[in-house]
């Protein structure tokens, strides 16, 4: 629930800093690469580039 915490959305160094990650550029962009993936399934969303959030629940 890192995503559902920020108000404002985040970048892939500070999911991999939230989840104590270490924030080598190869880990930061397979996380980049994972959040990438979220988006196309609609889970998450990039509002600017580089920016993510979760995405609004589905009803």
């Amino acid at each position: 629930a890192v995503l559902g915490t920020s108000t404002t959305g985040m970048r892939a160094k500070d999911v991999c800093l939230a989840l104590d990650i270490e924030p080598l550029h190869k880990n930061v962009e397979g996380t980049r690469a994972k959040l990438k993936r979220l988006v196309n399934r609609n889970l998450v969303t990039e509002s600017e580039t580089g920016i993510f959030t979760l995405a609004p629940k589905r009803t």
